[in-house]
């Protein structure tokens, strides 16, 4: 097993070491868009673990707790599914052509993308919670 984790230990800090070169050939000489780049470096760890996580716990007991047996499975697949793809959208939503170009992924319309598959999942919830499965009655 220590083998095992050595050699998992390795790779990954040798990605670590790299990725600490690129950072350093890219912040050095120092400008102000580095101090930028910098706070989202520790902003994004900060935002997840202060708000993100405990919100998405919170809400997640919550749905455990108080919905019905037969609600609970769509529901919080419904929810998880939410989340990604405000997450896969999220980038596009805030700064529509901050990315590369992509062809036929800028020229769409991303809010009402992301609205119609969000009715498309949350319709197929409410569709899986009232349809009764065999031998669950």
């Amino acid at each position: 097993m220590k083998t095992l984790r050595l050699l998992l230990f390795l790779p990954g800090l040798a990605a670590l070491a790299w990725g600490a070169v690129l950072f350093a050939e890219y912040a050095f000489p120092l400008r102000p868009d580095v101090f930028g780049t910098l706070g989202w470096l520790a902003g994004g760890p900060l935002v997840h673990d202060l708000l993100v996580a405990p919100l998405v716990g919170a809400v997640g007991l919550a749905l455990s707790t108080f919905l019905p047996a037969r609600w609970k499975t769509p529901v919080i697949t419904g929810a998880v599914l939410t989340g990604v793809l405000g997450l896969i959208a999220f980038p596009l939503l805030w700064r529509p052509f901050g990315g590369a170009q992509n062809p036929g992924l800028h020229d769409a319309d991303t809010l009402t993308g992301l609205l119609l598959t969000l009715a498309v999942v949350w319709l197929g919830v409410l569709v899986a919670a009232l349809v009764r499965r065999k031998g669950h009655y």
